[in-house]
């Protein structure tokens, strides 16, 4: 048996004892050694639902994995996810795709609209001794990279699937909307590709203050619209690029309002209904992009975070014991500073 924090409804998670999950045909059990709590995890807990996506049964949060293998099923070993071995250390890409569908053929596996990702109603997630995940998607790590790290390449690989989108590049102006864990990411990711300038709005003093301790070439208090643009006018001139980390509708605006012409605004948060400024879109040709998880970007964003040019490691802010799950859960809204709750099974 192993033991497993269960989100029964909104803030009200139990310790269960449940059957330890064995893998089959091409699937490996990985014991999971930390997860990070991820904003989509709180709102589960806060509020049972993240828009179309709703709880109607009890759902084991947590997505951003990793650990050790500790058993393979059968036909591991031959195709995708060949030399994957118990005792393998890996992050888990926490995603199943049906690789049928016409997403899938198409190489868009985040799109399938059979996948099974975790703690994504009703599929359940990883705050859980053990998992099993398709071979495919439990991704080697080196020794380099802690167990905290190797989790922190989910959230990652959501920074680097944004800016590949956006074709962040050598000279590239961008503008990052939000310094929450994604947006702090989507800064270094776009300062590891070379950025020339990368700024930084948020409403919170603290926030921009982790901002800055990341890279970012400059902040700006995104509470007085005229002044935020006044600011990075000073700094890109306009934007090249604005990665939209929020989903808050005065943030897009002021995103938006900071473009340059033919600019690529990538929208990154995820947040309820907005509108976009179709005058400026259409006046400037702006490119909107939407983006979704991420696919085929994990061995990249580990071997990113191998090089040393991200910082997963000083995001983490708090450790908890998987009976502490629900302290994980409410970090940061305990914390104004905490950026990054790891939970440990």
């Amino acid at each position: 048996m192993q033991r497993v924090a269960v989100l029964i409804e909104p803030d009200n998670v139990v310790l269960e004892q449940r059957e330890i999950p064995e893998p089959g045909p091409g699937q490996v059990q990985v014991a999971v050694r930390a997860v990070s709590v991820c904003g989509s995890d709180v709102h589960y807990f806060d509020h049972g639902r993240i828009g179309g996506f709703v709880m109607h049964a009890p759902l084991v949060l947590g997505h951003e994995t990793a650990g050790v293998v500790s058993a393979v099923g059968p036909e591991v070993g031959v195709g995708p996810g060949g030399g994957i071995t118990v005792g393998t250390r890996v992050a888990v890409e926490p995603q199943a795709e049906c690789g049928r569908c016409a997403q899938c053929r198409q190489g868009r596996y985040h799109l399938c609209p059979d996948i099974a990702f975790f703690a994504t109603p009703p599929v359940d997630g990883a705050f859980a001794e053990y998992v099993v995940v398709p071979a495919h998607r439990a991704h080697p790590i080196p020794e380099s990279l802690s167990d905290e790290a190797a989790a922190l390449v989910e959230p990652l690989s959501v920074a680097l699937h944004a800016a590949t989108k956006a074709d962040i590049g050598p000279g590239t102006r961008v503008l990052v909307s939000g310094a929450g864990p994604v947006g702090l990411l989507c800064l270094q990711v776009a300062l590891a590709r070379g950025a020339s300038a990368v700024v930084v709005s948020d409403v919170m003093a603290l926030r921009r203050e982790a901002a800055t301790e990341f890279g970012a070439t400059a902040t700006v208090d995104g509470n007085d619209q005229d002044t935020a643009l006044a600011s990075i006018g000073e700094v890109l001139g306009q934007a090249d690029v604005v990665l939209e980390c929020t989903g808050v509708q005065p943030a897009i605006d002021l995103a938006v309002a900071a473009t340059a012409p033919a600019a690529t605004v990538v929208l990154v948060g995820t947040g309820a209904s907005v509108t976009l400024p179709l005058d400026l879109l259409q006046a400037r040709e702006l490119v909107v992009k939407g983006t979704f998880r991420y696919a085929h970007v994990y061995p990249a964003a580990i071997a990113l975070a191998a090089s040393g040019r991200i910082r997963l490691d000083a995001m983490i802010t708090s450790h908890h014991p998987l009976e502490d799950a629900v302290g994980a859960l409410l970090a940061a809204r305990r914390d104004p500073l905490a950026l990054k709750a790891v939970v440990h099974p």
